[in-house]
């Protein structure tokens, strides 16, 4: 077995769990059962890695093995990696049958067309999800195990999720052999991205909950008896008040929990307005801001929002379309023709 093999697959395992390399060893199916139960896993996760790649050089583990190794790490960790979705287009409403054999071979003659220096494996999944992994080199160097593009592409839908490698100069090659194989026409990057990438399935597929329903308060036992001392319109007031928010953010939000994301970007490119005695109106050169939001769960952090009594409900609408809309990259410009590409708001 290659040394560079024997490292990358050893690396592969010091980046699993303890308890999970077991796990990850037995969906990869290049270990038989037999040679899994010579392994302590119970030792130092270095140990562990060792007894992996001696096991793998009796089996002669190539760059195919360590690769898909690679593929099923992601596949159960997704969360390590940033991914951006895609989608592509047709220029009519005709639809073909899809044939994955047909898609492998398309996606790496195209590829290859371009660049010989590249490592292609793909593994498909139960959700008719096609997972590609690319390793990218120059023409003049190896591919670079370490530096790969991960896509996922669901065959019948014109969304791809796409993880770039630091190489972003090969995301041109990749997007040209995505849509030679899929048989669209053109492809264009949404302004969506996340390190969750089933809430940006659940985005894209619509899969989230949202319940536009009129919201019916659950009545409370005690919400009959008022505190001794305290104004009873006061008491009114405030339940609904209350009643009002959860109205409101139950039709914004629905019932369910919301898509992950860790972040909303607003680029504001706008008019700075001021009093007319100030020289500011006089540049043409619009205002530049970029403010941005994050939190882990930046959906389910602005829903708690207004009944915390931290925000007004409802929220602004540039906060609130985020999945509807499906993006979390927003610029923000002149409703009139000030400037071009202007679409003011999102």
């Amino acid at each position: 077995m290659d040394e560079t093999v024997a490292e990358y697959i050893r690396r592969t395992i010091l980046k699993i769990p303890r308890d999970e390399i077991k796990t990850v060893l037995q969906k990869w199916h290049f270990l038989s059962e037999t040679q899994l139960e010579t392994i302590n896993f119970h030792q130092m996760k270095e140990s562990i890695s060792q007894d992996v790649v001696q096991l793998c050089e009796e089996n002669s583990a190539g760059i195919k093995q360590a690769a898909v190794l690679d593929i099923i790490y992601n596949h159960i960790y997704p969360e390590k990696r940033m991914w951006s979705v895609y989608q592509m287009n047709k220029t009519g409403e005709e639809t073909e049958p899809f044939d994955v054999t047909d898609f492998k071979k398309k996606f790496k003659r195209q590829l290859r067309s371009a660049l010989k220096n590249v490592t292609i494996n793909f593994k498909e999944y139960e959700d008719n999800a096609i997972w590609i992994r690319i390793a990218w080199g120059t023409p003049y160097t190896k591919p670079n195990q370490y530096k790969t593009s991960y896509v996922v592409y669901h065959s019948q839908t014109p969304y791809v999720f796409v993880s770039a490698s630091v190489l972003r100069s090969n995301l041109p090659l990749l997007r040209q052999a995505l849509v030679a194989a899929s048989n669209y026409h053109d492809i264009r990057e949404m302004e969506l991205r996340s390190h969750s990438l089933n809430s940006l399935k659940d985005i894209v597929f619509k899969r989230y909950s949202q319940n536009f329903q009129t919201y019916r308060p659950r009545q409370q036992e005690e919400s009959n008896v008022a505190p001794t001392n305290v104004d009873i319109r006061i008491i009114s007031e405030n339940r609904s008040e209350k009643e009002r928010i959860q109205r409101l953010n139950r039709e914004v939000f629905g019932d369910g929990i919301q898509p992950k994301l860790e972040f909303a970007q607003y680029k504001l490119e706008t008019t700075f307005r001021s009093d007319p005695k100030m020289d500011v109106l006089n540049m043409k050169e619009p205002f530049r801001c970029l403010v941005k939001f994050s939190s882990p769960h930046l959906l389910e952090s602005l829903k708690s929002l207004a009944p915390a009594g931290m925000a007004d409900a409802p929220l602004s609408p540039l906060l609130t379309c985020i999945p509807q809309k499906a993006r979390n990259y927003f610029k923000i410009r002149e409703k009139k023709d000030l400037f071009p590409e202007s679409f003011g708001n999102p």
